[in-house]
């Protein structure tokens, strides 16, 4: 069966450098985070069936604000700025925190948090500190485990029970999943995951 995508005609709406210059605070919001090289532009315009909506950059660290996405009147999809990338000095480093961590913590209408890890590379500081501002803030977390093309089946399926044991043990209301944006591994799942978050009504 072919899941209908409700994100094809997703649009963009503003830039901001942080949650006070966020649209209004209503409807319901799905935001997506990662480190700066875990591919998060492509795995957003892979879940949303466009080419071009978030912008891809083979230098990483190059969403600095705050993207929010229509879906429609009352849904929007969130890109965050990508974090811990080496290159960005510090006081950038801590800024881009700050501001990631306002929205999380403040957000009312945020409904979810969809996390990029690299596959090869998961669960390193960066991605350990989100996950714990959103369970202080109770919010729910899908994981997506993206490159997951990189790996054979075996190392792939290991990294992903790495990950759930991990979440088991210290994150309560957080999922995992692998993700290529390469062959569209992992796309449908993600939009279910979206699809319940946003409340969409099943086909």
């Amino acid at each position: 069966m072919i899941m209908k995508n409700r994100y094809q005609h997703a649009r963009f709406l503003l830039s901001s450098p942080d949650s006070a210059h966020a649209p209004e605070d209503s409807g319901l919001e799905v935001a997506f985070a990662g480190r700066s090289n875990a591919g998060k532009s492509s795995a957003l315009n892979v879940i949303t069936g466009q080419k071009a909506l978030a912008r891809t950059s083979k230098t990483p660290g190059r969403t600095q604000q705050i993207n929010f996405f229509t879906v429609d009147d009352q849904r929007r999809l969130v890109d965050l700025p990508g974090y811990g990338y080496a290159k960005v000095g510090r006081n950038i480093k801590n800024q881009w925190q700050r501001h990631i961590a306002g929205y999380l913590e403040t957000r009312q209408c945020l409904q979810g948090v969809i996390l990029m890890m690299d596959i090869r590379h998961p669960l390193k500081e960066f991605d350990r500190q989100l996950l714990g501002w959103c369970h202080a803030a109770g919010l729910p977390v899908h994981i997506l485990l993206t490159k997951a093309d990189k790996l054979k089946r075996g190392p792939a399926q290991a990294a992903l029970l790495q990950v759930r044991k991990f979440l088991t043990e210290h994150v309560s209301g957080a999922s995992v999943q692998l993700f290529s944006a390469l062959n569209r591994t992992g796309a449908d799942e993600a939009r279910a995951v979206l699809d319940n978050w946003l409340g969409f009504e099943p086909e």
